[in-house]
């Protein structure tokens, strides 16, 4: 089974397309939709729980800002376990904040207890206003050591600090990097799986496509034809095995969630 960890739809309501988004993911057999950042508000979140309703293979993840929200068990289901989304993405670098700020700490004690895994989506933070300091992996150390049964996702493999992502999940079992690659860019998608492979970190990473940044088709056919990439070269490389591994590993079960509802 398939599952494309990292998946957007672009909420408010009036920009989501949410059919093309379905027919962009036929060959998955789930995807973790998210909103973008632009707003972490219970209004986006109700956006992304009724595009997605009726849809099956569409697992939602709220976006929060903890240092904006209230903190109560009752409101962080609000946002997310009642209207069914099974967990929630955070963009500390965009929105500001550190990951271990003292509000975030006391949201991550509640979705630990709500069963609600994290994925921070910090990578390619490229907008000028955000803090790239706060897009370091090796940030969410305290976090992982705090709360060992909180499942947490380093989106984008945390380019462009892929080495402390790889010292991450190496480091907490409740730790799992995200796959997303760039198709187009073959010397940095060489390089992170090649570093995965030799620290033996591939059983904890998971397959994501990042769409509408790639499809999950384009970046299958990447990941499969990995060693094709330097072809006619000396360079190492990785068993195909491992690779699709990565691509059908049960990424849902690993979090601890089940399909939307």
């Amino acid at each position: 089974m398939i599952t494309d960890c990292h998946t957007h739809l672009n909420c408010p309501a009036g920009q989501t397309d949410i059919a093309t988004h379905i027919d962009v993911c036929k060959d998955v057999a789930a995807a973790i939709v998210m909103p973008n950042s632009d707003d972490c508000s219970l209004e986006t979140n109700k956006q992304l729980a009724n595009a997605i309703k009726g849809n099956p293979k569409m697992v939602g993840f709220a976006v929060f800002d903890p240092t904006k929200e209230k903190l109560t068990p009752k409101n962080i289901k609000a946002h997310t376990l009642d209207l069914s989304l099974k967990g929630v993405v955070l963009y500390c670098a965009k929105s500001g904040f550190h990951p271990a700020h003292s509000r975030a700490m006391r949201f991550y004690e509640v979705a630990q207890t709500l069963n609600l895994p994290v994925f921070f989506h910090n990578s390619h933070s490229l907008d000028p206003n955000a803090v790239l300091d706060y897009a370091q992996p090796f940030l969410l150390d305290e976090i992982a050591r705090t709360f060992p049964d909180l499942k947490i996702i380093i989106g984008s493999m945390g380019v462009p600090f892929v080495d402390q992502t790889i010292a991450m999940v190496a480091k907490h079992t409740n730790v799992f990097a995200d796959l997303t690659i760039s198709p187009d860019k073959i010397w940095q998608v060489y390089n992170i799986v090649l570093a995965a492979h030799e620290a033996s970190v591939m059983k904890k990473l998971i397959f994501g496509s990042g769409y509408p940044s790639a499809t999950p088709q384009d970046c299958i056919e990447t990941l499969l034809g990995f060693n094709r990439l330097m072809a006619g070269t000396s360079l190492p490389t990785v068993p195909r095995e491992q690779l699709r591994e990565i691509i059908e590993r049960e990424t849902l079960e690993i979090l601890g969630i089940a399909g939307s509802e």
